[in-house]
């Protein structure tokens, strides 16, 4: 016979193991197939600056613009305008310094599913730059990203991406936020390190720069939407070694913030494992490149 302490710790190991295999068992059952990003009759077309009607662009099209700015929006009636305003001051102001340098604003009503892929897919610029609508990030950083880009050439096979950071705030948000706060966010740096992405202290500040072969292959793959959907997508740029490059920017807190501290950070924790134990299982895999129909 066994010690009670050792028959204990078997039966505790045991209990463990039929937990994480019911989990994973959970998280294959019920993954989702990589959204089908259906384009309606109307979604087809777009009018230009002169009122006439284009077909809508591809990212598979060749650029004609080089730089795309997609902005997923979701009732940002009172921060939209004001992070507009920033962003078409410094657009405008740089073409007017450059001529050369042309761009688009393309604002998506993520509300639904799928949308924001739908403004990358559409979208005509050699880089795409990802911006939240809410302005915390200085539009101007965007050369920041730009040169963290150059910095990580040569880009194989022309994919790269640069990730704005507030990791350099991380103190002084500390000295800001309650203990619990804290706690959430060590907690949620910790499951993205250990489930998903190494080497990145920021997963989730909404500004980055991607060149349009890193989009395409990257946008191509995801399945998570909302909050997660930054871990996921750098996931999936190192698997396929897509070079990342951090870069510290200017950052604001705005008021108007959609997030729940406690239940956003619980989803967001079961959307890291799920991502996970989903890749690993073979439920999701990253051998595939979709396109809009």
């Amino acid at each position: 016979m066994l010690p009670l302490v050792l028959q204990l710790a078997v039966l505790g190991m045991v209990l463990v193991a039929a937990v994480l295999i019911l989990i994973a068992f959970i998280a294959f059952v019920t993954a989702t197939k990589m959204p089908h990003l259906h384009q309606y009759e109307e979604e087809k077309f777009f009018l230009n600056a002169r009122g006439q009607k284009e077909t809508l662009p591809s990212i598979w099209d060749s650029p004609t613009k080089q730089l795309s700015v997609v902005v997923p929006s979701y009732n940002e009636e009172k921060r939209l305008p004001v992070m507009m305003d920033e962003a078409l001051g410094y657009l405008e102001e740089r073409q007017n310094q450059d001529p050369t340098f042309t761009y688009e604003v393309i604002v998506v009503d993520d509300g639904s599913k799928d949308q924001t892929s739908k403004g990358v897919f559409s979208s005509r610029g050699k880089k795409i730059l990802m911006a939240d609508a809410d302005g915390a990030t200085k539009f101007p950083d965007v050369e920041k990203l730009e040169k963290g880009l150059t910095d990580l050439q040569p880009w194989p096979d022309q994919m790269a991406i640069a990730c704005g950071s507030r990791a350099h705030l991380e103190k002084e948000s500390i000295a800001q936020r309650s203990y619990f706060r804290t706690l959430l966010m060590y907690g949620f740096h910790f499951l993205v390190w250990f489930l998903c992405v190494k080497g990145i202290r920021d997963t989730q500040c909404g500004f980055k720069l991607l060149t349009r072969e890193a989009a395409s292959r990257t946008f191509s793959s995801l399945h998570i939407e909302r909050w997660a959907f930054d871990v996921e997508l750098l996931y999936i740029a190192q698997f396929f070694k897509i070079p990342i490059a951090e870069i510290a920017v200017n950052w604001t807190e705005i008021e108007g913030s959609k997030l729940v501290p406690f239940w956003s950070w619980l989803q967001m924790g079961k959307d890291l494992l799920f991502i996970r134990l989903r890749y690993l299982t073979g439920a999701w895999r990253l051998d595939q490149v979709r396109k809009m129909n």
